[in-house]
C-alpha cells in the first residue's frame, strides 16, 4: 500500500455513519434550490439552504443569466488581472460599492477566496489578527495563510477580545475578523462593542457578511448596516451564494485599500475571473432587493414565525437572531438519526457536527427561505418535534432545563 492509501485508509468515519443509515451528506438534488426540492424522485421540503431570499429560481435572475450567457459566453477564458474582466464585472463592482456603502469594491471568484486571498494581503509578520472562535473556515483558513500571528477570543465575548487586543504592541497593525452572521448558530457580531475596542486599541474590523448581505440591514445591507456601523467596519466581505442567488465574493472598502488588494491579491491574480452568468445573475438579485421590500419583509415573517413555533416546543435554539436556527441535539450520532429521519419523511435539514460546531454542539440547522409558506414551516417542525420525542431528544432537553 502507498504512502497515501496508508494515510487516507484509515479515515473511516464516513463508513461507519454510512453502516448505521443515517448518513446525510452529498444528498443528489434533481431540482433547482427553492423551498421544495426533489430528491429521489420525491418531493421534499427543503429547510436546508442559504437562499434565504429563494432568488435562485426566481425568473428575472434565471433570464438575467441566460441573457449573459448568449452576449458573453460562458467563461470569461482569464483571470482579472488580464483578459479576464469584462464591463459586467466592472458594473458589479460598482453596484456592490454603493449598495455597502463604501468607495469601492471587488470581485473574487468564491467566497471562500475573498478571506484566503485578503487576510494574508493586508496582514505580515508583525502584525495581528483577532479570530472570533466560532468564525467561519475561510476566515480560519486566511488567518493560517497570513504570516501574522492569530489570536482567537471567546464566541462573541467581548471581554476576551479585550484580553486579547490588550496583549499586542500598542503600535502593531491589528486586524479584527468576525462573521457579520454566524453560519451556524445565526447570532450576530456585537459589532457596536467591537467597533469601540477597536477605536480604543487602534485596530481595524473586517465584517464577512457571507450570511447577513440579503438578510438585515436596510434592505438587506448586511451586518453593519443593521448597526449604522458603515464607516467604521473598514473592510466588509461576503459571497453572493447565499442571499445573492449566484457564486462569487466580495470586499469592500476604501479606494486606496481595494486598489492594494486588487494588485497584490495571489487569490484574486490568479484565479479566472467570475463568469458571465454569476455576474448577471447577482446584478439582477440586487435589482430585486433594491426594488421589492416584500421579499425580505417574507423571509423575516417567516423566520419569526418558526422561531416562536420551535421555542413554544421546548427546542433549544440558541441565541439565533436570524433565519439561520440551529436545533441543538448535542448529540453526535443522533444528530444523524434526527437528519435522516427527517429525510425520510420529507424534510430537509443539514446535520452539523465537529469540526463544524464545538464538540458538544452538534445540531440540525433548520434555515428559512422567503419563499416558504407557513403551512411547509408547520408541517416540517411537526415533524421534527414527532422525531425528536422518538428517539428520546425531547425528554433530554426537559432534563438538561
Amino acid at each position: 500500500m502507498s504512502q497515501l492509501r496508508n494515510r487516507t485508509s484509515q479515515y473511516r468515519e464516513p463508513q461507519r455513519v454510512k453502516a448505521l443509515g443515517y448518513y446525510s451528506y452529498f444528498r443528489e438534488l434533481e431540482s433547482a434550490q427553492d423551498a421544495e426540492v426533489v430528491l429521489g424522485g420525491k418531493k421534499v421540503l427543503m429547510f436546508g439552504s442559504n437562499s434565504y431570499l429563494g432568488l435562485t429560481n426566481h425568473p428575472v435572475v434565471k433570464e438575467a443569466t441566460i441573457k449573459a450567457i448568449e452576449k458573453y459566453g460562458s467563461g470569461s477564458g482569464g483571470s482579472r488581472f488580464l483578459n479576464g474582466t469584462m464591463d459586467i464585472h466592472v458594473e458589479l463592482e460598482e453596484r456592490m460599492a454603493k449598495f455597502l456603502g463604501k468607495e469601492a469594491a471587488l470581485a473574487y471568484s468564491t467566497g471562500f477566496q475573498v478571506n484566503i486571498g485578503v487576510i494574508p494581503t493586508i496582514t505580515g509578520t508583525d502584525d495581528f489578527i483577532l479570530c472570533d472562535r466560532n468564525n467561519h473556515a475561510s476566515i480560519i483558513e486566511g488567518s493560517r495563510l497570513s504570516k501574522a500571528k492569530t489570536l482567537f477570543f471567546k464566541h462573541n465575548d467581548m471581554q476576551s477580545l479585550e484580553k486579547k487586543l490588550q496583549y499586542c504592541p500598542s503600535d502593531a497593525f491589528k486586524l479584527i475578523v468576525v462573521d457579520g452572521v454566524f453560519s451556524m448558530e445565526g447570532d450576530i457580531a456585537n459589532l457596536p462593542e467591537i467597533v469601540l475596542l477597536a477605536k480604543q486599541y487602534n485596530a481595524t474590523v473586517m465584517s464577512d457578511c457571507a450570511h447577513g448581505v440579503g438578510v438585515i440591514g436596510k434592505q438587506g445591507r448586511g451586518t453593519s448596516s443593521h448597526f449604522g456601523l458603515t464607516d467604521d467596519v473598514e473592510l466588509i466581505g461576503g459571497t453572493f451564494s447565499k442571499s445573492m442567488a449566484s457564486l462569487g465574493g466580495f470586499i469592500a472598502s476604501d479606494i486606496d485599500t481595494i486598489n492594494f488588494i486588487k494588485h497584490q491579491s495571489r487569490a484574486f491574480i490568479f484565479s479566472a475571473s467570475m463568469t458571465p452568468a454569476s455576474v448577471a445573475s447577482v446584478i439582477a438579485a440586487l435589482d430585486i432587493l433594491e426594488s421589492d421590500d416584500s421579499v425580505l419583509d417574507r423571509l423575516w415573517e417567516n423566520t419569526d414565525y418558526a422561531k416562536n413555533l420551535l421555542l413554544e416546543l421546548g427546542f433549544d435554539i440558541g441565541a439565533s437572531e436570524t433565519p439561520i436556527l440551529p436545533i441543538y441535539v448535542k448529540n453526535y450520532d443522533k444528530t444523524f438519526q434526527l437528519s435522516q429521519k427527517l429525510l425520510e419523511r420529507g424534510v430537509f435539514v443539514n446535520t452539523v457536527v465537529p469540526p463544524a460546531v464545538n464538540p458538544n454542539d452538534s445540531l440540525v440547522r433548520f434555515s428559512l427561505m422567503a419563499t416558504h409558506t407557513k403551512e411547509q414551516i408547520s408541517e416540517a417542525i411537526e415533524k421534527i418535534h414527532d422525531i425528536a420525542t422518538e428517539i428520546g431528544l425531547m425528554s433530554e432537553m426537559v432534563t438538561a432545563d
